[in-house]
């Protein structure tokens, strides 16, 4: 198949030159995301709770509820996108209420930190769902550069999710966790200088416009619907920071909950209308989307009790702080991206490679091994309850692999598996499975809660809280792999053709 590029299209290293654009302002993006996320979890615990004695619970449930609210948001804002304001509109106005939201956080406030939040939850929800499908919209279909455009793409996306926690944890730990909070939102507005620029430049030709602009100008209440979604935006926020100041009543889980039985009625009653082949493979797809959403809830544990228990437990004296050792996920991501992509490749070649479910239950298997990992640390532990890094490294090592046999397929099989007239709905609810996966995170978080108001309490105290819920969070994910496996040659069948 030959490469297909429009004689009008500028170039820059054989991509599109737009490619690159995308490339700069996603990775100042995803700087600024992982870097508040570095610190989120200790500031809550340190700062915004630390007068109560449920802190780590909290904690837990605000955690939660913002990360189910941030990746439930793409499905909201990828409708409006599609329908009214298009990609570039979208991606604009979420970055710059993400902007907002991390200077926001930089005021020593509890309201303005729960504002903060909700501001980087709505614009995250017109933002992340929209750069990704701008970059595969600068391709004709059939041209062969896709696959690696994608792959420079998601490479400054894992640059800045390691850079950012190196960064803004050490100006956090040198000069206050505001200033990390602010070198964030810095972060995000060079995010957005790039795609400013790339538009101001014409890299991008006629992509990413409105569907219609008839649409986009249609006038509701007076104004239009350019101006009025802005402002329905920004409104909204509020709202969204009292849900999850209302951490007591957890209205977040609940909404979840009933979203959660909703989608599965639904599910089941498409199911029953389908025919017997298309029912097996839509089967499939909603089968692959629940084991990535107990890979993520469990994977996702990093920002928070893991963060935690670096905190508390790992001796990162001279190696790093807590907030930092979020990198570690990205820089093992950077290394391991392209072997492991090139073994994909050999054997396939050979054709040995491993069909999806082989692949899913490999990842679970490796996410249990992880956390077992951590679970027999204590036995290394010193007087002061302190276990070595080592541990932490090489847990982060092995999900990491695990990851990269779950995630790069998951969302190519979503839209393989289902029926045509519902691949939007399936991969909204691919979007939606990463915001359950925040729910496990928050249950699982508020299991091993350690209560206390000691801003020094650690050690001892804590390390048998924490090994022993690595150990059932590793026997919970080696049981997943293993059935997995053994079912394998029957969702193999299930399948049919897709691989």
């Amino acid at each position: 198949m030959s490469t297909v590029v429009k004689p009008e299209e500028q170039q820059m290293f054989g991509h599109p030159k737009g490619l690159f654009y995308l490339f700069f302002a996603e990775l100042w993006e995803r700087f600024s995301f992982y870097g508040m996320r570095a610190l989120l979890t200790l500031y809550m615990v340190q700062e915004i709770f630390k007068a109560i004695v449920e802190r780590d619970a909290a904690t837990a449930i605000v955690y939660a509820s913002y990360g189910s609210l941030v990746y439930a948001s793409t499905v909201i804002g990828g409708q409006i996108s599609d329908k009214i304001l298009g990609m570039r509109a979208s991606i604009f106005l979420g970055g710059v209420l993400m902007a907002l939201g991390h200077f926001v956080l930089a005021i020593e406030n509890d309201i303005a930190f729960f504002l903060a939040l909700a501001f980087i939850v709505v614009g995250n929800g017109f933002f992340k769902p929209n750069i990704s499908t701008f970059v595969g919209s600068l391709y004709e279909d059939g041209d062969v550069r896709k696959d690696s455009g994608f792959t420079i793409f998601y490479m400054g996306i894992n640059i800045g999710g390691f850079v950012a926690p190196l960064l803004c944890g050490w100006l956090a730990a040198e000069y206050g966790w505001h200033y990390g909070f602010g070198l964030a939102g810095i972060g995000m507005l060079a995010g957005l200088i790039f795609f400013w620029s790339g538009i101001k430049k014409n890299v991008f030709g006629d992509k990413g416009m409105p569907p219609s602009q008839e649409v986009y100008e249609k006038r509701v209440l007076g104004i239009s619907q350019k101006t009025l979604i802005p402002i329905i935006a920004f409104l909204c926020a509020p709202a969204i920071a009292w849900l999850l100041s209302s951490w007591q009543a957890n209205y977040v889980s609940g909404i979840f909950k009933f979203i959660g039985f909703a989608v599965l009625a639904y599910l089941g009653y498409i199911m029953y209308n389908l025919d017997s082949e298309a029912r097996k493979k839509l089967f499939m797809a909603v089968l692959i989307t629940f084991f990535m959403t107990l890979f993520w809830g469990f994977h996702e544990l990093s920002g928070s009790v893991i963060t935690l228990f670096a905190s508390r437990n790992v001796d990162l004296d001279g190696i790093m702080t807590a907030s930092q050792t979020n990198a570690l996920n990205s820089m093992f991501i950077i290394i391991l991206a392209i072997p492991i992509s090139l073994l994909w490749g050999y054997l396939s070649k050979r054709k040995l490679n491993p069909r999806t479910p082989y692949k899913f239950g490999l990842g679970l298997l490796l996410a249990g091994v992880s956390f077992y990992i951590l679970s027999i640390s204590g036995t290394s532990a010193n007087e002061n309850g302190m276990v070595p890094f080592t541990y932490l490294l090489v847990m982060y090592f092995i999900i990491s692999v695990g990851e990269l046999f779950m995630s790069p397929v998951g969302l190519s099989k979503i839209t393989d598996l289902s029926p045509k007239n519902i691949v939007a709905f399936m991969m909204g609810v691919w979007f939606l499975s990463s915001a359950f996966a925040f729910q496990i995170v928050g249950f699982i978080s508020k299991q091993l809660a350690v209560e206390s108001t000691d801003a020094n309490v650690g050690g001892l105290d804590t390390l048998g809280i924490y090994t022993d819920g690595f150990h059932l969070i590793a026997m919970y994910s080696l049981a997943a792999g293993a059935i997995v496996l053994i079912f394998s040659p029957l969702m193999k069948k299930l399948m049919g053709n897709v691989h």
